[in-house]
Order: structure tokens, then C-alpha cells, then sequence
């Protein structure tokens, strides 16, 4: 006979508690129920449930001060957390402070089965698993990593869960969408925290510099060495190093980076001395590093010390339902910083930034609003008001007959494209028309994939890669 695992569920609403004894109790599980703190504490210690699901919004404490005390009495208690508004913060602090699962619940009718059965299954499979310690102080601060979607979610829970450890974590995605800010709040929550956050892109640094930039230089170590120079190694001590754009650094170096992670020990550029430094590695890149292996162009046994925990970042196309979010924030951040007024978004205008495609991601949607506000004639912004670079440039620059009163030549149509993107550094033209181009050919063949492959001269199922990675959607492809 199967085992009946229990549940104790923690809110002060008596109808949310109804609705949860419903949807959770089994023939193999036992639903029990508690609407405060103090009392589910005392039920938790008499009949040590399998799984507690908890809000936040309790009394006469929280949610995540009941997630403590649990794990401080049964290290590998699971628990599952609640709230109606789950912010940035409270989702990275309940993952650091060990919580299984964040569901906010605007999302339980659709995630709270799914949440519930996985972890049964982790309690069932894991009674003797190791969890970390909780950490009971954590510095407030302003959120910078905004979002809602499911997709940002999971990004706040992984780091909750990997800031605990000194582990190196790799940070991927496009350009624009966010990585350092991710690998901050990794350091912002570890116990490093303390220390010093250091950043150096690796693209934009000359090969021949970038070795003295990581571990500095002896007086005369080359021509221009004038003093001696203190690298990023030795200034991080303690701390974090993020290594953006690692997948550009040349191979010489990687080897270099490779025996620091290897011993932690390395020499300054013309120097002798073997230096030691205790540096938590994070690296960011918007390549496909695996494919840069395949091509002899990454180290591989570099590429595995650096990828033990990987975080990817969505695009922003990929999460439509933070753009509203994103953009309130970016329009209270300009207000704050270049002591102007407090803009808003007209509900057209959201919907204007909700439709694009935000090549540029979050950085190009930072820009847009940044512009906006300093070019808007009024404190309501409107449509007019949102200059969205190449796709607003090709509405009034491409013409539709030549001067001749003939079609416009490719060559004519190619320069004009080419003068849109450049006058806007963070637009990506070839995605942006690979984009457009799709979603023409669907809504040219009333979105039947295989006369739209054979438009685009494309196989379907490349279509079908190239619909899911720009978040195409049935709507778009509506004439």
C-alpha cells in the first residue's frame, strides 16, 4: 500500500485554505491546514508534514521567518512559499533561505499541481539530502532585476539557490539582456558580499592589455609600464570577478584563467612572484560556447571548470509581460537620476511597446524610454512619443516607388535598412529582419508553415525554431 504523505498549507485566508484541501487531498495525500504563524509552527513540530506551502503575509510572522524556524528545527524540511505579490527580493531571498519553490498566486491554479507533485518527489527521494544553512540577515536594497514572467522566475530562484555557494556560474544570453545585473545580484546575495564586485568585458579590451588588466603588471614590464599595476585578481580578493564576453578572450589567456581556477595562484605580467587570490568566478557571453569548443576556438576543459551552474536569461520577446514592468521602473529611474519629471505610459503606448520586438532587449528598451522621456512634450506618453529605432525609422524612411516612379532596387532598399540601424547602436538588423521576414511569410500563406518554409526558402521545422526564438505568436501572423 502506498504511502499517505501529508501537507500542511499556511494562509490567513479561510477560503484559499478551502480551495487548497480540495484541489491537494488524494488517496495518497493528506491535506491539513493552519492561517497563522505561530499555530502552523506548533503543527509542523507535532506532525512534521512532508511538504508546508506557506504565504508570506502571515502573523504574527512571515511566511519566510516560519520557513526558518522549520529548517532551523528539520534541515531538510520542504517548503513551498505563497504571495500575491511576489517581488524580485522576495522571491531571491526565500530560495537563498532554502525555500523549495516561489509561486505567486495569481499562477497556483495553473503551477500549484505541478509545484506540489515535484516536491513529494523530492521529499520522498531526498530525506537525507544536504541543505545549506539559511542565511538570517540580508542587506535591503532597491530591486534592479525587474520582472514577473515565469521565464524571470526561475532566474530569481537560481539565485537564490546558487549565491550560497562559491561555485562558478555561467550567465548566458543575447546581448542587452541583463547579465551583469544577474551576476551582481548573485554576489549582492552570497557571502561575499561584503567584498568587492569587479567587472571587465573581455571584448573591449585589446588582447595584448587584457592580460595586465586581469593580473596586473611590474614596473617595466613592457613598453609604457611606468609603475607597478594591481590586476583584477588581486583587487577582487574576497570578492566576485564577472568576466563578460568570455567567449572572446583569446586562447593564450584562457589557459592563464584556467590554472587560477585550477590553484588559485598566478603572476603578475613581468613579474616572478606567485600570487594567490580567493576570487569567485562569473562568467557572462551571448555565444554558444559549446560550438565554440567544437571549433577549437574555447579551451574545453576551461569551458567545463566555468559552466557548473548555468543561468540562461530569456529575451525580452520572450517576455512580454514585463515590458509594462520593466518600462515603469526605467521611466521612475530617469525620473530619480536626471531629476526630471515623473512620466507615465498612456495605455497606447504600451501596447506599442508590448508589439515590439526589442532586438536590443532590455538595454535597447532602457534607451527607448530614456529618450522618450527627454524628447516627450507632456508627462503622459504617447505613442508618438516611443522612438522604437529601426522599426520606427523604416516607416517613413523606405519608400514605396523609387524617385524614377519605379520599385525601389535591392540596393536602394539595403541602404536605406542600413541607415535605419545605424541610428540606433543597440539595434541587431539581421534578427530583426530574419523576424520580420517570418512574419510576413506567415501572414502572406494565412500562417500554413509549409507554403511559409518554402517562401522563405527554409525547411519547417526552422520555421518552426525561428517562430519559438522571436515568440512569434498566433496574432502576429493575423493580417
Amino acid at each position: 500500500m502506498e504511502k499517505v504523505q501529508t501537507i500542511l498549507v499556511v494562509d490567513p485566508e479561510t477560503d484559499f485554505l478551502e480551495w487548497a484541501e480540495h484541489q491537494l487531498t488524494t488517496a495518497t495525500t493528506r491535506v491539513i491546514t493552519s492561517s497563522n504563524a505561530d499555530d502552523a509552527y506548533k503543527v509542523f513540530c507535532r506532525e512534521t508534514p512532508d511538504l508546508l506551502i506557506t504565504e508570506t503575509h502571515l502573523s504574527p510572522f512571515s511566511g519566510q521567518e516560519l520557513l526558518v524556524k522549520v529548517r532551523l528545527r528539520e534541515p531538510n524540511a520542504i517548503v513551498v512559499l505563497t504571495s500575491q505579490f511576489g517581488t524580485t527580493q522576495a522571491v531571491i531571498e526565500s530560495m537563498k533561505l532554502g525555500a523549495f519553490d516561489f509561486i505567486r498566486k495569481e499562477t497556483l491554479p495553473f503551477n500549484l499541481k505541478v509545484v506540489v507533485d515535484a516536491a513529494l518527489k523530492a521529499q520522498a527521494e531526498m530525506k537525507s539530502a544536504t541543505t545549506f544553512k539559511p542565511q538570517l540577515t540580508v542587506e535591503e536594497r532597491q530591486d534592479s532585476i525587474v520582472g514577473k514572467s515565469d521565464a524571470m522566475q526561475q532566474v530569481f530562484k537560481m539565485i537564490g539557490r546558487v549565491s550560497h555557494s562559491d561555485a562558478p556560474v555561467m550567465i548566458t544570453g543575447e546581448s542587452g539582456s541583463g547579465k551583469e545585473l544577474v551576476a551582481r545580484a548573485i554576489h549582492h546575495y552570497s557571502q561575499r558580499s561584503a567584498k568587492s564586485f569587479v567587472a571587465i568585458n573581455c571584448a573591449a579590451i585589446p588582447d595584448q592589455l587584457l592580460e595586465s588588466e586581469l593580473f596586473g603588471h611590474e614596473k617595466g614590464a613592457f613598453t609604457g609600464a611606468a609603475s607597478q599595476r594591481i590586476g583584477r585578481f588581486e583587487q577582487s580578493n574576497g570578492g566576485t570577478l564577472f568576466l563578460d564576453e568570455i567567449g572572446d578572450m583569446p586562447l593564450p589567456l584562457q589557459s592563464k584563467i584556467l590554472r587560477v581556477l585550477q590553484d588559485g595562484q598566478f603572476s603578475r605580467v613581468g613579474g616572478n612572484e606567485n600570487l594567490k587570490s580567493d576570487v569567485r568566478i562569473i562568467t557572462a557571453t551571448n555565444k554558444t560556447l559549446e560550438q565554440e569548443v567544437q571549433e577549437k576556438r574555447f579551451r574545453e576543459d576551461l569551458f567545463y571548470r566555468l559552466n557548473v551552474v548555468r543561468i540562461q536569461l530569456p529575451p525580452l520577446r520572450q517576455r512580454v509581460e514585463d515590458v509594462r514592468l520593466l518600462a515603469e521602473y526605467f521611466l521612475q529611474k530617469v525620473a530619480l537620476q536626471k531629476h526630471l519629471p515623473q512620466f507615465k505610459l498612456s495605455e497606447e503606448a504600451v501596447r506599442v511597446l508590448e508589439a515590439h520586438s526589442w532586438p536590443g532587449n532590455v538595454r535597447e528598451l532602457e534607451n527607448t524610454i530614456q529618450r522618450a522621456c527627454v524628447l516627450a512634450t507632456s508627462e503622459l506618453l504617447l505613442p508618438k512619443d516611443i522612438p522604437l529605432g529601426i522599426a520606427q525609422a523604416l516607416e517613413t524612411a523606405v519608400p514605396v516607388t523609387s524617385e524614377a516612379g519605379g520599385p525601389v532596387t535591392t540596393e536602394a532598399a539595403i541602404e536605406v535598412l542600413l541607415q535605419a540601424a545605424q541610428s540606433d547602436p543597440d539595434v541587431q538588423l539581421l534578427p530583426w529582419l530574419e523576424r520580420e521576414f517570418t512574419i510576413y511569410a506567415m501572414k502572406a500563406t494565412k500562417a500554413n508553415q509549409v507554403r511559409a518554409a518554402k517562401l522563405l526558402g527554409i525547411t519547417r521545422a526552422t520555421l518552426r525554431k525561428r517562430i519559438e526564438r522571436f515568440g512569434i505568436t498566433k496574432e502576429l501572423t493575423i493580417s
